[in-house]
């Protein structure tokens, strides 16, 4: 599994934008000219304090160099003062409630995920900030939040998001996308066969229980691993951007 693109210096966005009053409440953006379609680009890192945004520019750059304009979000985690559940989500809304308020951005807005941010993409669907989004595209995301938990994922990382163990004893928790059921929008699941960190479980569980017939779809991919879905110098770079025009393609063409 490469870890390259982890640490892959990209260009500099092209302006920064606070959504509230703590130092991390920002959007990085990236605004190619002629863009019809924002893309929230939310960054996964089992939502520790140790991996932010920054891992994920060399994805928001190649989305950029592809016609699309970016946003990406800090938000609160685990392992930092208010990083427990709800603040990652009252961020990511939040950041999202902004990103569509700003003038400078296309109106037309796609999700976009990684891993933890997968979960919190999927998750905003059902918030009314997300009313009227064309969509969210999941990359290996943590979409079955009690699976996550119960598979012991990342050494308890759904337990430090959620602050401890009851809630898996809990009939139904409010931050587990499979526990809201299905969703008003459009969602393309993407995952790799291959995936140390994520099971590829964890994905079908949520198509399974909650995705749209006819509508909703994942794409394995059988050769890549978790890292492979947000690297544009990888094979599966191809697949990512298919499923991201697949919900775009009526704004953009």
């Amino acid at each position: 599994m490469s870890r390259a693109v982890l640490s892959r210096t990209a260009r500099e966005p092209d302006r920064t934008q606070r959504y509230g009053p703590a130092p991390l409440q920002a959007y990085d953006v990236w605004s190619p000219a002629g863009a019809t379609v924002t893309v929230v680009l939310v960054h996964g890192g089992f939502w520790r304090a140790e991996w932010d945004r920054q891992h994920l520019r060399p994805m928001a750059a190649a989305l950029a160099d592809a016609g699309l304009a970016v946003a990406l979000p800090e938000y609160h985690r685990t392992g930092m003062p208010g990083g427990t559940w709800p603040a990652p989500g009252d961020d990511v809304a939040r950041a999202l409630a902004a990103v569509r308020e700003d003038d400078d951005l296309p109106g037309d807005v796609l999700l976009v995920g990684h891993s933890a941010g997968g979960h919190l993409a999927v998750w905003l669907l059902h918030r009314p900030e997300a009313s009227g989004v064309l969509g969210a595209v999941s990359l290996a995301g943590c979409l079955d939040l009690r699976m996550v938990g119960r598979l012991g994922l990342d050494d308890g990382a759904a337990h430090a998001l959620m602050g401890g163990t009851d809630w898996l004893d809990t009939p139904s928790v409010e931050a587990d996308p499979c526990d809201l059921g299905p969703v008003p929008v459009p969602v393309r699941l993407v995952h790799g066969r291959h995936d140390e960190l994520v099971p590829l479980a964890v994905s079908t569980s949520w198509l399974t229980r909650c995705g749209t017939a006819g509508r909703d779809q994942l794409t394995v991919l059988e050769e890549a691993d978790h890292f492979d879905l947000i690297d544009p110098d990888s094979e599966a770079w191809l697949t990512v951007l298919e499923q991201v025009s697949a919900l775009t393609s009526r704004v953009t063409t």
